[in-house]
């Protein structure tokens, strides 16, 4: 199994050999030097979704206290969280155990303390909610599993907590966002460039009242 094929990345322990290497994150307000690995999302590079989602999405909510990047892989977008909102404990969620791993090792070698990277089982404590979520979803699970996986982490955000999302257009970006409002959260697309939707979810009173 090399780099390319799919499915590898979201498995709890990957089967491929370890290949460390080194990739650069460059964004208007800072610049992150990321180790990477064969087994983990995009082990080549950023991602592009994840650079739109950087570029694009909204910033962390002023006196935000807790944000979450769900599938963290390695860290890029949980790292840029952490430099934008230093008062925020950001909690990085990964199944890839090899991911989570590096997104922690990453966050030590640029003076991040306020990263949390655990794995999807070590779970998160049931009391924690966040301001804002920021997730390059992995589409590649399969509908069924990105629904319950959504579902089971978005009744964490505050009342007033919104998602943002990045997926590609072909990949079901669009039927997501229908499928979500039908769910009971609003879903709005902030913008659309290289065959990327930023989607943004927000936390209906509807929800709220029905999730406590």
């Amino acid at each position: 199994m090399d780099d390319a094929t799919p499915g590898h990345y979201f498995e709890p322990s990957p089967r491929v050999a370890s290949r460390p290497r080194t990739v650069q994150l460059a964004l208007p307000d800072l610049t992150l030097t990321l180790e990477t690995d064969r087994g983990v999302f995009s082990a080549g590079g950023i991602d592009p979704g994840t650079k739109l989602l950087l570029l694009d999405a909204p910033p962390p909510p002023d006196g935000s206290r807790r944000l979450l990047d769900l599938g963290c892989g390695y860290g890029p977008i949980a790292l840029t969280l952490a430099r934008r909102a230093p008062g925020a404990r950001v909690w990085a969620v990964d199944v890839n155990e090899r991911a989570v791993g590096l997104c922690a090792r990453n966050a030590a070698a640029a003076g991040l303390d306020n990263v949390t990277a655990v794995t999807a089982a070590d779970g998160v404590p049931a009391d924690v909610h966040f301001d804002a979520i920021y997730s390059n979803p992995p589409i590649r699970i399969g509908k069924p599993a990105l629904h319950d996986l959504l579902l089971l982490w978005l009744p964490r955000l505050e009342a007033d907590g919104h998602a943002y999302l990045v997926v590609q257009k072909h990949l079901g970006a669009d039927s997501l966002a229908r499928w979500l409002g039908e769910q009971g959260w609003p879903t709005s697309r902030l913008g659309s460039r290289g065959g990327y939707r930023l989607l943004d979810v927000a936390r209906s009173v509807a929800v709220t009242t029905g999730s406590g």
